[in-house]
């Protein structure tokens, strides 16, 4: 079990992101904002269930070479 906290960013089993804002029963359970597109785009606050969700995104930082910026 992959462990999921508040401010991660995870795509449903449905292909919707959410970022995660509240861990609910040590990881059974979370709120989350989800970013749906419903005639335009919209952001729905919910709560989802970890078997809801089929990723997580990893973020990392790439540094700028600012010798190169012109």
């Amino acid at each position: 079990m992959m462990i999921i906290s508040e401010g991660d960013k995870v795509r449903t089993t449905e292909g919707e992101i959410a970022r995660i804002t509240e861990v609910l029963g040590g990881g059974a359970a979370f709120i989350a904002e989800i970013f749906r597109v419903n005639n335009g785009f919209g952001v729905t606050i919910d709560t989802i269930r970890y078997n809801d969700i089929a990723s997580i995104f990893v973020e990392t930082e790439h540094p700028i070479n600012q010798e190169a910026v012109v």
